[in-house]
């Protein structure tokens, strides 16, 4: 189920990727990052009564709603991040954006890579810590992006884009708090292995 999960998660960042290249594509990919999103909401559901039905759990029932829930998290914030793009009828991105598109995609693939290995913790702990320290050094990756988008947004603005400035500062926000997500989901892993290892 996390792994479903997890390429539920892998399409929603493909999709928003996709929006990141602007113009018409915004209207093209935003339908299949809701999709994305419901059928990881779908999955979500699945594993909390899946929890709720099973005597005995591969790990700790907690930290497997915990999991879940943190996974979820990620593509969540890929569908705000979406959403404030069309509300805001955003339609040409920088660089900078498809930067943090990129990073997002680059951690929705290392989280998928990394669920698999959970149902043998023990013996792939050692690969497991180390894909998470790869979302991890994405995401530090990804603040110096939004730092440097954020600047280079701010040089550009004149006094009568300051509604596009403002618009655009949100969704760079949002992209960065995506990546955040993933860390999150990275340092629950860390937590499980940890306390089963």
């Amino acid at each position: 189920m996390y792994a479903r999960h997890a390429d539920c998660v892998v399409r929603g960042a493909t999709e928003l990727r996709g929006i990141l290249e602007g113009g018409a594509a915004v209207q093209r990919h935003f339908p299949a990052v809701l999709a994305a999103e419901d059928d990881a909401d779908a999955v979500t559901r699945e594993v909390v009564q899946a929890v709720r039905r099973t005597f005995v759990t591969p790990f700790d029932r907690g930290d497997i709603q915990a999991l879940i829930g943190r996974m979820d998290d990620t593509v969540d914030q890929v569908k705000k991040a979406a959403k404030a793009i069309v509300l805001f009828e955003l339609t040409e991105f920088d660089q900078d954006f498809q930067r943090m598109g990129d990073a997002i995609l680059r951690c929705a693939g290392l989280l998928r890579e990394v669920v698999p290995l959970l149902s043998q913790i023990s013996a792939k702990a050692p690969q497991i810590n180390a894909l998470c320290e790869q979302i991890r050094q994405v995401e530090g990756e990804a603040d110096d992006v939004h730092d440097a988008g954020v600047t280079e947004l701010f040089r550009r603005a004149r006094p009568e884009d300051a509604l596009r400035f403002i618009a655009a500062r949100e969704v760079f926000d949002l992209l960065e708090k995506t990546v955040d997500r993933f860390d999150d989901a990275a340092e629950q892993i860390e937590t499980i292995v940890v306390e089963h290892v």
